[in-house]
């Protein structure tokens, strides 16, 4: 979603001048061109080489540069963003910004530039939480700017408490949404994602390898597009994304109650609001039978025996109940369903097409096990109803889900 976009990143005197290094570098992983503008304390901190290097673009650190200047360089960089990133925000340049004070390179930009502009409050927490410091920060809302509240913790100060630089991937959250389009603004969003955990005895389980990334990027680009998210989620190590309101499970049975009774949610919705139900879940497809409730002990003289019976099948419970749940929700449904395979391309969608027609799903994402399992990148086939049959090539999760959803909304 920020792929291509081109951002102007001020960075203003904070300690944590030296987090916007690792913010800029996430954000040239995205594809974005970022632009680097630098105020005169932010140099006390991290140098303008760093932020070049990391950039690969010259770095700006003063109005009164003639090269530039003789372009009327501060009014080009105001003119020539999609938006302008303030991260770290001190509590000096808040207060600029609040009230219109352009006494440096930074501050004019701000003033002149008519793009989107967010900032990423940094500082001690007395400051953060100082009355004047609240009401510039209302000001700037008010003006239709977006301040990313800071995080809470240890800061560099020495004190606890609110003004922590919040992590990059937070920040990136936060930026995927003011740039996205919202075209599911109003809509439910049910996302499932990563194994279930199938218990043996207390200590032992069946599972899969499933790492959840998929699932999570659908609900961090179904966020960015302004839909109410809520993400079902097996044990995962995978950081929760901003936004979404999160719910741990473990084992199928817990994930299909789970889904079954967001699903049948009547929260008074908008009228012709949809709702979508992502079961991007590895969901385990057997169960031991009796669970034991204390440890299997080890017996070497004999063979153990471990008798299994089906999981519940999510996807295709929710196939058969889908206009139960549409008249007890108030919404519109559809299906997603998500089919990892091992074998040929040919066998793959031969498996998709049958499962998009017997678990009457709207559409069936099929993956082969070696493109996606503990992986950054996937790549999918999406068919639908219609006889889509569409391959999407390897790329990161993100792009994947982007696609996806737009797949959804074009069905």
């Amino acid at each position: 979603m920020l792929d291509g976009s081109s951002i102007t990143l001020i960075v203003s005197g904070s300690i944590s001048a030296y987090k916007s290094a690792y913010l800029l570098r996430e954000l040239v992983k995205k594809s974005v061109n970022v632009r680097v503008v630098m105020t005169k304390s932010a140099c006390e901190f991290i140098t303008p080489l760093t932020m070049q290097t990391l950039s690969n673009s010259p770095v700006t650190t003063s109005r009164f540069d003639y090269a530039q200047e003789a372009a009327i360089g501060h009014i080009d960089l105001a003119d020539n963003t999609d938006l302008i990133l303030v991260a770290p925000a001190s509590a000096s340049i808040i207060a600029k910004a609040a009230h219109g004070i352009a006494d440096d390179i930074a501050t004019s930009i701000l003033l002149a530039s008519k793009a989107k502009k967010v900032f990423v409050p940094a500082m001690n927490v007395n400051m953060w939480e100082n009355s004047i410091t609240k009401e510039n920060v209302e000001t700037l809302r008010r003006h239709g700017m977006v301040v990313i509240e800071p995080d809470s913790g240890d800061l560099a100060c020495g004190w606890i408490g609110a003004g922590r630089f919040p992590e990059s991937d937070r920040i990136i959250a936060e930026l995927e949404f003011h740039f996205s389009t919202k075209e599911l603004s109003g809509s439910r969003v049910i996302v499932t994602a990563g194994p279930t955990l199938e218990p043996i005895d207390p200590i032992r389980y069946v599972s899969n390898r499933s790492t959840g990334k998929m699932g999570y990027a659908l609900a961090q680009v179904a966020r960015a597009k302004d839909a109410k998210v809520h993400l079902v989620s097996g044990p995962s190590s995978l950081k929760i994304p901003s936004g979404v309101t999160f719910h741990q499970v473990e084992t199928a049975q817990q994930m299909h109650d789970l889904v079954f009774s967001l699903a049948n949610t009547n929260d008074q919705p908008a009228a012709k609001s949809k709702q979508l139900i992502f079961m991007a879940a590895a969901v385990t497809d057997h169960r031991p039978r009796d669970a034991s409730t204390t440890k299997v002990k080890q017996d070497k003289s004999k063979a153990y025996k471990l008798e299994l019976e089906p999981c519940p099948d999510i996807l295709k419970a929710l196939g058969k109940a889908r206009l139960e749940i549409e008249k007890s929700s108030g919404r519109a449904l559809k299906l997603i369903g998500f089919n990892a395979e091992t074998g040929s391309e040919e066998e793959l969608l031969v498996w998709a097409k049958e499962k998009l027609q017997n678990k009457d799903v709207d559409l069936m994402v099929g993956n082969l096990a070696e493109d996606s399992f503990g992986k950054d990148t996937n790549r999918v086939w999406l068919l639908d109803r219609q006889g889509r049959q569409e391959e999407v090539a390897m790329t990161e999760k993100n792009f994947v889900a982007a696609k996806i959803i737009k797949a959804v909304l074009s069905a």
